[in-house]
């Protein structure tokens, strides 16, 4: 069978478009650009003329927006404590470990499980009639060599006066000359004796050596102890006074010693874990003598009255001394400081309202205070509300110009303290700005 031949002719569905209409359209793309870029403009223009006559007439911020509640308060004059801050442990002046000095079976405890007590107060009985015994034999040898040493001085005298006589020979009173000295000398061993005995005696009744306090008891009655074990019959811990025990870093302590010259004393309290209660107030009492190489500090110790029992030892405590005292600073709250690129600043607002931004530069801060300068006493400085405030914005403070408070006083009552609190504008009130 014969191939057919098909032949495919392809029939255009649009025609190309002559380059005259290409032109043409692009040239009116780029002429109604410029139609929308000069409207634009003219419409910019005349907001902007007009918010120039009328600031109040609409924009943002300075440029006549709605003014942007924020809390502010006013930079004061004032002193500034220089701090430095430190982790200290509570540590006691002394602390005696009791054991007992002889052996023997304990008869009584007379202290109680934490009990105060004072130096000389009872504290364990071991039983001392072993002691009491030994005392007794030893002060009867004691009398009985007496009655020796006696003896022979009287044969020392019949024997001294035979020989002015001529009686005797002289080599028999210096023969009885030594049995004096010997009849001394055993005399005053004898004596070493009953006071050794005694001190022994002394030692079964074991009292406070200190002032202080008493810890858990260690050992229980019927008990046998040794003479100086280590076992502790009790432990006693002064508590008032009482020391505390802090490191600083070496870049303080030329500034510490110009301070404690002349016998004056750093000023030191101790504050709790969160650093929200002083617990007690002191006075740095000592440093160290050398520099601690592998820290780069130096260890400082701060005593403490402690009347009321607020340190406890090996109580772990944030250490505050007082380093120097700035005098006549200008003093903003803490939340009124913000971070930018070129480094700290704040928002200060002027008479007319608006927030502008002020570079400054913090110094020392104490509670909820810092110590800044780039700021005059007396100007309102913004402490809250950052996340609608720039520079130029316009600000609802809590107070009009002029003096007059722009929110309410509520008076002191039940649940309420009687301080200023900013309150919303409510709905129908004369808070919000003419237009």
């Amino acid at each position: 069978m014969p191939e057919r031949l098909v032949t495919t002719e392809t029939t255009p569905t649009s025609q190309a478009t002559p380059p005259e209409e290409k032109h043409r359209g692009r040239w009116l793309i780029f002429l109604a650009i410029l139609v929308v870029t000069a409207v634009a403009a003219y419409y910019f223009h005349e907001r902007s003329a007009a918010q120039a006559k009328n600031p109040k007439a609409g924009g943002r911020g300075a440029m006549g927006d709605r003014p942007v509640p924020a809390t502010t308060a006013p930079a004061r004059q004032g002193d500034m404590g220089v701090y430095v801050k430190a982790l200290g442990t509570v540590t006691p002046v002394n602390t005696v470990t009791v054991t007992s000095r002889v052996q023997g079976q304990i008869t009584a405890v007379h202290y109680r499980e934490g009990q105060t007590v004072r130096k000389g107060d009872p504290l364990v009985d071991i039983d001392p009639r072993p002691y009491q015994a030994a005392l007794m034999q030893v002060e009867g040898q004691l009398a009985r060599d007496k009655a020796l040493l006696e003896e022979a001085t009287i044969d020392l005298k019949r024997y001294q006066t035979a020989l002015a006589r001529n009686a005797i020979a002289q080599q028999t009173v210096q023969d009885q000359e030594q049995v004096v000295h010997q009849d001394e000398g055993v005399v005053k061993n004898d004596e070493g004796l009953v006071d050794n005995a005694k001190v022994n005696l002394v030692y079964c009744h074991i009292t406070s050596p200190i002032d202080g306090r008493v810890g858990l008891r260690l050992v229980d009655v019927g008990n046998i102890v040794q003479a100086n074990s280590t076992t502790s019959l009790v432990v006693v811990t002064q508590l008032t006074p009482i020391t505390v025990i802090y490191s600083v870093a070496e870049d303080y302590l030329p500034q510490i010693q110009m301070q404690s010259r002349g016998g004056k004393k750093l000023a030191v309290d101790a504050l709790d874990r969160t650093q929200e209660t002083v617990l007690a107030h002191g006075t740095l009492d000592s440093l160290d003598n050398q520099i601690d190489v592998s820290t780069g500090t130096i260890k400082l110790r701060a005593m403490f009255a402690n009347k009321d029992a607020m340190l406890f030892p090996n109580q772990f405590v944030n250490a505050k001394m007082l380093l120097n005292t700035l005098h006549n600073a200008t003093l903003i709250p803490t939340q009124a400081l913000q971070q930018s690129g070129q480094g700290p600043f704040v928002y200060v607002v002027g008479q007319d309202g608006v927030a502008k931004m002020r570079q400054v530069k913090p110094g020392p801060a104490s509670g909820t205070e810092t110590s800044a300068t780039g700021v005059q006493p007396g100007e309102i400085v913004v402490t809250g509300g950052f996340d609608k405030i720039q520079e130029g914005s316009k600000v609802a403070t809590g107070q009009q110009q002029g003096g007059a408070p722009n929110n309410r006083t509520q008076t002191p009552g039940p649940g309420n303290t009687g301080t200023n609190t900013q309150q919303e504008p409510q709905s129908g009130r004369g808070q919000r700005p003419s237009k």
